[in-house]
């Protein structure tokens, strides 16, 4: 496997993790509506919400941990679960400050800082969860003598990942400082290049979608690596500001930007790509293009959206990462500040919007209205001017037999286990598969040859996209019901 081709593994397991998050948006915004002054001071039910909002945030390491141990195992097993918790508690008690002065003969006063709240950083959840899941990927079907064989198999991988975390924490007390130095020294070039340091973030989040890098890219931002953690400070709110780790109008700078894109921007590249379709391709243009902006308004999923003139037309998402980046510069530059905790949808904007980091949030929506007109105007001019192949203007002309065939592959959509079955044909049968997974709209497939999957097949029964990832990986965007289908053929498998 190549590094390409792991990093994607380690990037769509952080999804795992990351979708918790939401439950912690929903008891945090509505504590914050509910007491926006006190934080829990002047009501019983607003403290109770903020608590146990933020027992979710200060956790989010050992989160890491346990969801990436169980999203990069090879059949998501619990037991891949329980190892990433074992190896987190392992290593994080052998690098606390404490332990770290006992361990060194150190003073206590002079341990590094990099072991300080050790438990909170999600790096180091992240590597646990990493080495927890190739233990148990490599282990998990080992058969111990008889006379151990009550811990064999999947019960030997815990024992196993607490011995290695052993030599782990080992090299860590001395690799630990050098890389948090460099982590925060990263962190801090960005942190000083203010708006401009945001707007370029925001231009290589979107750059990276394609080949699935995005969320290795949004950890150094959204969490606790670099140590920026922009959205569990921001989540924390009061609390945050109190110690120190928030300031208003700074604080979220690497999430506000994206309301203006998700939420208008890119209806607004929908509404160009559905003016500039072919005048008999008009209704099927606008029911993808109506329910894709639905999505990316109401909930900030924009894959759907982005993924229809990702590949066919790819100067639009080049200039779709440039506005991006813009974007979050003008939010950064003005403090137009808002955060979420699933992405940048109308629903986290009102959860948020009684946060006191949440400063002049409403002027988004001013700014997000300028972007619908971009947008719109830019994507239009480029597709008529350049004659873009987008959805609806495709050369080939749709017969009566293609849209028979489009009708009975929608029919099928309504059962997961027939849509299953077609996709298995499509990539080749079981025989050509080797590991099989999702995130949220996308299926993440492992093949033998990716020469032997049906493109075309796949397109008519209504994949958006299929990207071939060199010889043995390809990536199907199937919308939201891609775990279903994944669930499904791993059953068929």
């Amino acid at each position: 496997m190549g590094i390409l081709a792991y990093l994607q593994r380690i990037g769509r397991s952080l999804m795992v993790p990351v979708a918790v998050l939401p439950a912690a948006a929903i008891l945090l915004g509505i504590g914050y509506w509910i007491d926006p002054q006190g934080w829990g001071q002047n009501s019983i039910v607003a403290a109770f919400l903020i608590k146990s909002g933020g027992a979710i945030i200060d956790n989010m390491a050992i989160l890491f941990a346990i969801g990436i141990a169980y999203g990069m195992s090879k059949d998501k097993d619990g037991a891949a679960a329980l190892s990433g918790l074992v190896g987190f508690l392992v290593i994080t008690t052998l690098l606390s400050p404490d332990s770290v002065s006992l361990l060194t003969n150190t003073p206590i006063d002079q341990v590094s800082k990099a072991f300080n709240k050790i438990n909170q950083n999600q790096f180091i959840g992240i590597l646990v969860g990493v080495i927890s899941a190739e233990i148990y990927n490599r282990f998990s079907n080992i058969e111990l003598h008889k006379a151990f064989a009550f811990f064999s198999g999947k019960r030997l991988v815990p024992i196993l990942v607490s011995f290695v975390m052993l030599f782990v924490a080992f090299a860590m007390l001395y690799v630990w400082p050098h890389i948090y130095q460099a982590l925060v020294a990263f962190g801090n070039e960005i942190k000083g290049l203010g708006a401009i340091g945001a707007g370029i973030y925001g231009f290589f989040n979107r750059l990276l979608i394609p080949v699935g890098l995005h969320h290795a890219l949004n950890s150094v931002f959204w969490f606790n690596v670099a140590d920026i953690n922009d959205i569990p400070n921001f989540l924390a709110g009061q609390n945050a500001i109190d110690s120190g780790k928030a300031i208003a109008g700074i604080t979220g700078r690497y999430q506000a930007g994206f309301f203006p894109i998700m939420m208008f921007g890119l209806p607004g590249a929908a509404l160009a790509m559905y003016h500039t379709a072919k005048k008999g391709n008009k209704d099927k243009t606008a029911s993808i293009m109506l329910a894709a902006s639905f999505a990316a308004f109401f909930t900030g999923i924009t894959e759907p959206l982005e993924f229809a003139f990702m590949f066919v037309a790819p100067v639009l998402y080049v200039i779709h990462a440039i506005l991006t980046g813009i974007s979050l510069f003008i939010a950064a530059s003005l403090q137009w500040i808002s955060g979420f905790a699933f992405s940048a949808g109308l629903l986290d904007m009102l959860l948020q919007s009684r946060n006191p980091l949440a400063v002049h949030w409403y002027m988004l929506i001013l700014q997000g209205l300028v972007f619908f007109v971009v947008y719109y105007v830019v994507f239009r001019f480029v597709i008529v001017k350049f004659n873009l192949k987008t959805p609806g203007r495709e050369d080939d002309v749709v017969t009566d037999s293609s849209s028979t065939e489009n009708t009975s592959s929608k029919e099928a959509v309504g059962d997961v286990s027939a849509l299953a079955e077609q996709y298995l044909v499509i990539v080749g049968g079981k025989e050509n598969l080797t590991n099989i997974d999702s995130c949220i709209t996308r299926l993440r497939l492992s093949v033998k040859d990716t020469d032997l999957i049906d493109e075309q097949s796949a397109k008519a029964l209504g994949a958006m996209a299929v990207i071939k990832l060199g010889k043995t990986g390809v990536q199907i965007v199937v919308g939201q019901q891609a775990e279903k289908i994944a669930d499904h053929m791993k059953k068929l498998v």
